[in-house]
């Protein structure tokens, strides 16, 4: 034992040797001299006493100064290290001859203080510096080159992690005459000093001065691209930080040659091209960063056995592939971080082997496939697995004994099956999010919920159903509880929730939960945290009573059946710091006045109510306003503008809103949104909305009672995306300008009165997508130059009831490549939308009336993958160009009412998405092609009157239509018609075109011989009343019989009014199925016109039953001319 002992004392002095001789620093008394530089230095500087922890405390009194916080001693006496950091220093360094008179310092360290000052001059004194920190201690301005005298310097930090308006920079010095005397330096921090180094100006001078550089740090330092070669040269380089510069360049592949590489950092340097694998395979490599390069590419490759690799971080780069199984080689990783990239196939089963990982990140990824098992990373704190594609169920075993896991983030995946109540008991687990999957079932109660750690709790967007488990209302620690859309049922007194004393939000809205608010009033019940509230389609009856609530500034009360009026003391929630108010979808009638709308009030939504009155002034702080679908009435106040001053969206559209558009609405300059749609506004647009307005993406003032032209110019960085005029009184052009709107995706100026040409000067708009000219007076054909994009998005077209005329192009459907697109999956959810908060979910969502089979449809939501075209009521002659059945994706085809010839093209047939398909009223021969038959998804056919012939083809999907889908063609047969090929004996080929237009004399000399005779024998009965009466009836009785078989059908005329016939149900069978039809259509108020002769000898009208219909509000009728046969327009108004 004694030896032991003995051993000791020589055991002690070696280890000091070996750990380096600070120890024998300190072992001598501080000199005199050292002692009153210290107490000067002392004295001049300013510094906060009470944040001091070394200055405050060096005492005069006390004999030795090297035991002084902060002071290091050499064997002699002499100060040689000076670490005055994170001091509160505010000033007197510039004035401190003290610090610069301690000749032997080697190491200071003024970092973290607050000078806010140059550099100090005699700072280069100091010959003897090893070691100078001055990082984050508040210096400005240029770097003097007396620093650059300072040849000793092994270790120089600048570094600023706020570089603030006035950064410390080097350009006189530059970088070059800054270190070329420091050749002794080997690590060099200047994070944040401006150096504006261009191309490959640094990286040259690193390398020529610097050579046996250890430590590079350079982050924000304004240096460019690319990397030089040159760099190549510093191969002692074992930490690299070039993190937020625009290098713009691709990475050298000779990182992966710094074998002593311990840690690259690059992120945020805009990075180009694809990552050198070999770098991820440096042996000695611990830590690579490379977040946010999004133009950066590259795989993950193999991983070598017993890597060094600690932190990989690829956060926001477009590094893809999928995760190699060898990940499990890095046995020392604690750090993954991976989201945002462009990862796919399954997470590698491989990872539960990573013992040590404490950080695991892969969200927004496509990972698919299910969740490995993570029993053995016992030391695992924060799993993000969100926005993915990861499926299965989860279980107890997935989590299993992880005591240390505190976030854990599983939200919009495919995840499915029943939640187990084990997640909920993890001991550490403070957050959960399960949100956006597919889970079902009851959630069941869990264990330990008093002394559960859960602060935040999101289970929302899922199927979950039941009652909420009891256990979620004893967490006593619960801030966030969010359980929106799912199908939780049952009643929720909104005492109970009162037991969370810490809850800041809380979200219940979607479900089938009814809120209960009866036990509620504001002496005795309040929510103390509660800043958001989200109750939306919970039942309520009433408005809870929320006055004492002083903290909130979310509150979502919509689609409930609130009734009445909305209580004057909701604006004083949150003592008026109230920035989110939602009302929407109630049954609101009034505002209670006098009322005071909050000035933080930034979301104000009260659209879809019964509220009458005058709009309610919204506060000069808003930016979503929303008053539409209400009962607004009188005109939109003359100084709106003045409270929309940082509005992004303004909607009063669906209201009774009279007069006109005031002028002082284009004062609200940074409006994206603008609806004043279908409102009674009369007058003319205001110019000034259009000429200087560069924000306003979707601007719908259709349906009003405006008048006068469109105003010109639109501006040239014109920023329109959506422009609905549509069902207005516009007269006039286009304006030549609107080409400007090169982002415009919805044109919307249908039933107006303008007269022009086709809009041409939109033909080079990529991005337009809806286009909707119907019911103007466009006259011309469709021709462009040729050198445009003709609309290569384009997907919904409608031009009907106008006056076009000519061929249609074969090469405009060729182009229309928005209509060629099948199954594709990622766009058939998606809809034609603005999204004018970019960072919310907050969308105006555009519409469209569309005509199928005579009737108006309102698409409120336009599906990407939605296709239309038609062109129906205009004068287009010539064939159906064989293009058209390029379009694979098409939906709606209606080429009706025009002068159509020729066959039906037969890769129509090709169309398989078909839907609609209208080629009535035209002139079109030959037979119905039998690719037809392959159109499964048709629901609307409608061939009738043309010239077709021959048998109509026979499929499942042809049996579906009735007879009224061909008839008007005398040469078909066939089922559903009535004669059949076979026992009419039809003839299944077209007449010779030669006798179409002769004469069958035999037939025309016997008929009349048969009128002779009839003459004779009734031409007495004419000379006398009942004489002409009963032959007027025989007359008309024979013409209701024969005329139906050519098509017509005939008014009598009596007493000078004309009289529309609508149906005979006895003798015209056929016109009762167009009746039918007609009845089918009863809700929209339609009229048509038929194209009419009057006999007034007779006193009959003749009419063909083929028309063109159109809405209206009111049927538009013309007087007939007193010509005894002429033109005539009858007006048949139903309610169709």
């Amino acid at each position: 034992m004694r030896i032991i002992h003995f051993l000791w004392f020589f055991l002690i002095p070696f280890w000091q040797i070996l750990s380096g001789n600070e120890i024998f620093l300190v072992s001598s008394q501080c000199l005199d001299d050292q002692k009153s530089l210290l107490l000067q230095l002392k004295g001049s500087l300013q510094y906060d006493s009470n944040w001091s922890n070394k200055l405050a405390r060096w005492n005069k009194n006390t004999s030795d100064c090297c035991k002084w916080d902060g002071v290091t001693c050499d064997s002699s006496g002499n100060v040689i290290n000076l670490e005055l950091d994170n001091e509160a220093i505010s000033g007197g360094i510039e004035n401190s001859s003290a610090l610069f008179s301690l000749q032997y310092l080697e190491k200071l360290n003024l970092a973290y203080n607050r000078f806010n000052v140059g550099i100090p001059v005699g700072i280069d004194n100091l010959t003897n510096l090893k070691y100078l920190n001055l990082s984050n201690a508040g210096f400005v301005g240029q770097i003097p080159m007396m620093l650059s005298r300072l040849t000793r310097l092994v270790t120089l930090d600048l570094s600023t992690l706020f570089p603030g308006i006035h950064p410390l920079k080097l350009e006189n010095p530059n970088l070059k005459q800054f270190i070329e005397n420091s050749t002794e330096l080997r690590e060099l921090y200047l994070d944040g000093v401006d150096l504006s180094a261009q191309k490959s100006e640094w990286c040259q001078s690193l390398s020529s001065y610097l050579p046996n550089l250890t430590v590079l740090s350079l982050r924000t330092c304004r240096i460019s691209g690319p990397i030089d070669e040159s760099l190549s040269k510093l191969r002692f380089l074992s930490i690299t930080h070039l993190d937020q510069n625009n290098l713009s360049t691709t990475v050298p592949e000779y990182f992966a040659n710094f074998t002593n590489l311990t840690t690259l950092t690059l992120g945020s340097c805009n990075l180009q091209g694809v990552f050198p694998e070999k770098i991820f395979q440096v042996q000695a490599l611990e830590t690579l960063a490379l977040t946010n390069n999004k133009l950066l590419s590259g795989r993950i490759p193999n991983f070598p056995l017993h890597g060094s690799l600690r932190t990989i971080i690829l956060s926001y780069t477009n590094v893809s592939s999928s995760l190699p199984e060898s990940i499990s080689n890095l046995h020392n990783l604690s750090r993954l971080e991976l989201s945002n990239c462009s990862f796919s196939g399954s997470i590698p089963s491989t990872i539960a082997n990573l013992t040590n990982l404490v950080y695991l990140d892969f969200s927004s990824n496509n990972f698919t496939g299910s969740i490995p098992y993570f029993q053995r990373s016992k030391k695992l704190r924060y799993l993000d697995l969100s926005h993915n594609g990861l499926i299965g169920h989860l279980s107890s075993d997935h989590f299993e004994g992880l005591s240390e896991l505190v976030y854990i983030n599983l939200g919009n995946n495919l995840l499915n099956g029943i939640l187990p109540a084990y997640i909920f008991e993890l001991p550490s687990l403070q957050q959960l999010f399960l949100n956006g999957n597919q889970f079902v079932g009851q959630v069941k109660e869990f264990r330990n919920a008093s002394s559960s750690l859960l602060d935040t709790i999101d289970l929302s967007n899922n199927n979950l159903n039941g009652s909420i488990p009891m256990s979620i209302f004893e967490v006593k620690r619960l801030k966030v509880l969010s359980l929106f859309s799912n199908f939780f049922s049952g009643t929720v007194p909104l005492d109970l929730i009162g037991k969370f004393s810490n809850l800041t939000r809380l979200e219940l809205s979607y479900n089938n939960l009814t809120i209960d608010t009866s036990s509620s009033n504001s002496t005795s019940f309040t929510f103390p945290q509660l800043s958001i509230l989200k109750l939306a389609s919970c039942w309520l009856q009433k408005f809870p009573d929320l006055q004492n609530q002083s903290r909130m500034i979310h509150l979502d009360l919509s689609d409930n059946q609130i009734r009445g009026a909305i209580p004057n003391w909701i604006w004083g929630i949150g003592d008026g710091a109230l920035a989110h108010l939602n009302l929407s979808f109630n049954q609101l009638e009034s505002v209670e006045q006098p009322y005071n709308v909050p000035s933080n009030l930034v979301v104000f939504d009260l659209h879809s109510n019964r509220i009458k009155g005058d709009l309610p002034i919204p506060p000069s702080s808003a930016i979503f306003v929303d008053y539409s679908n209400n009962n607004f009435s009188n005109s939109i106040p003359r100084d709106i503008g003045d409270f929309l001053a940082l509005a992004s969206f303004f909607s009063v559209a669906n209201n009774e809103l009279t007069g006109r558009i005031p002028e002082s609405i284009c004062k609200a300059s940074y409006l994206q949104v603008l609806d004043l749609s279908c409102n009674a506004l009369s007058g003319t647009i205001p110019p000034c909305l259009l000429e200087n307005n560069t924000t306003l993406g979707v601007l719908n003032l259709g349906n009003n009672r405006l008048n006068g032209v469109i105003p010109n110019p639109f501006p040239i960085h014109c920023a329109l995306k959506t422009l609905d005029l549509s069902r207005n009184s516009l007269e006039g052009k286009l304006p030549k300008s609107l080409a400007n709107c090169e982002l415009l995706e919805v044109l919307n100026v249908g039933n107006n009165r303008l007269v022009d040409s086709f809009p041409c000067m939109l033909s080079n708009s990529y991005s337009l997508r809806v286009l909707v000219l119907r019911s103007n007076l466009f006259t011309g054909s469709l021709e462009c130059d040729p050198t445009g994009n003709s609309w290569q998005n384009l997907q919904i077209i409608d031009i009907a009831s106008n006056n076009f005329t000519g061929m249609l192009n074969a090469e405009c459907f060729s182009n229309w490549r928005g209509m060629m697109v099948e199954d594709d999956y990622m766009e058939s959810g998606r809809h034609i939308q603005f999204r004018f908060f970019q960072l919310s979910n907050l969308y105006y969502q555009d519409t469209v009336t569309i005509t199928i089979k005579g009737m108006e449809m309102e698409l409120v939501k336009i599906l990407r993958v939605f296709t239309s075209i038609d062109f129906s009521s205009n004068k287009f002659q010539g064939v159906i160009p064989d293009t058209v059945g390029d379009l694979s994706s098409l939906y709606v085809l209606n080429l009706s009412h025009n002068a159509l010839v020729g066959p039906i093209p037969k890769s129509i047939g090709k169309l398989h998405m078909l839907g609609s398909l209208d080629l009535s009223q035209n002139q079109l021969s030959g037979d119905i092609p039998a690719e037809l038959a392959n159109l499964t998804f048709l629901s609307v056919l409608n061939l009738s009157f043309n010239k077709l012939f021959g048998r109509i083809p026979s499929s499942t999907q042809f049996q579906t239509f009735s007879a009224i889908s061909f008839k008007g063609n005398r040469g078909l047969c066939g089922f559903p018609l009535n004669n059949s090929c076979e026992s009419n004996g039809a003839d299944l080929t077209p007449p010779p075109t030669s006798q179409d237009d002769s004469y069958d004399w035999q037939f025309i000399f016997t008929g009349v011989g048969y009128g002779v005779g009839a003459a004779i024998s009734i031409a007495p009965l004419l000379f006398y009343k009942q004489g002409r009466k009963y032959c007027d009836e025989q007359l008309e009785r024979m013409l209701r019989q024969v005329f139906p078989r050519f098509g017509f059908t005939y008014t009598r005329y009596d007493f000078g009014k004309v009289v529309a016939v609508e149906h005979f149900e006895d003798e015209t069978p056929d016109d009762t199925e167009d009746e039918d039809e007609f009845e089918a259509e009863a809700s929209l108020g339609r009229y048509c016109v038929f194209c009419s002769k009057l006999d007034f000898q007779r006193k009959m009208a003749i009419h063909d039953p083929k028309c063109t219909c159109h809405m209206s509000s009111s049927p538009i009728s013309f007087p007939p001319t007193p010509s005894s046969s002429s033109p005539l327009l009858v007006i048949l108004h139903k309610k169709f």
